[in-house]
């Protein structure tokens, strides 16, 4: 678990540059994905099965990943694709991309996600591997917020940690419980920054 972040980092270069093996490499994320979306959960995926799905010896999938966590974290950090990069000329525009970003077009998402949430609250592999996913994407929101700050914008004692909470937490749990139905998924992100961004504001 030592070289998770290590994995975050290279998991783009990886991606640049693959050889004649690219299409293995391929043929094994897809087949994570697809395991993942029919239900199998984060402690029953097994080398042997990825292996078998993809069509390739699980040697092959040594070559590419120590371990299944590293292969998972590439994998997740696949299916949620890069953080979004804000523009910098509003605030509030800024902060509702960032929210609205759903990540990576995959109609997997919405099957995988939501069985995360039980591995992540049982196992301590799978809440290291979910952390190593998200902060990127709290990393970007906080520059966004430290800006704000430096610009006078936002009140000088904002504590960035509970912006960030506050903002991201309840279009997460909208998303992945479909929590309130009554609530609209595609308007929640404004209205959540402009009722937040009222504490916020100097």
């Amino acid at each position: 678990m030592t070289e998770l972040a290590d994995t975050t980092a290279t998991a783009a270069a990886r991606t640049q540059g693959r050889p004649r093996s690219s299409r293995a490499h391929d043929a094994i994320i897809e087949a994570v994905l697809d395991l993942l979306a029919e239900g199998v959960s984060v402690e029953a995926l097994s080398m042997e099965a990825i292996a078998a799905r993809a069509g390739v010896g699980k040697a092959t999938i040594y070559r590419r990943w120590p371990g299944k966590d590293e292969l998972l974290l590439e994998t997740l950090v696949k299916l949620k694709g890069t953080p979004p990069q804000p523009r910098g000329e509003s605030l509030r525009e800024d902060l509702i991309q960032l929210l609205a970003v759903v990540g990576h077009k995959d109609e997997r998402t919405v099957k995988i996600m939501p069985c995360l949430w039980p591995e992540v609250a049982r196992s301590e592999a799978a809440w290291r591997i979910w952390q190593e996913m998200a902060e990127p994407r709290r990393e970007v929101m906080r520059q966004v917020l430290r800006r704000g700050v430096a610009s006078g914008e936002l009140r000088a004692d904002l504590d960035i940690e509970i912006a960030v909470t506050a903002l991201i937490s309840p279009v997460l749990m909208h998303r992945m419980l479909r929590w309130n139905p009554a609530l609209d998924g595609d308007a929640l992100p404004a209205q959540i920054v402009d009722m937040v961004l009222r504490g916020m504001l100097a």
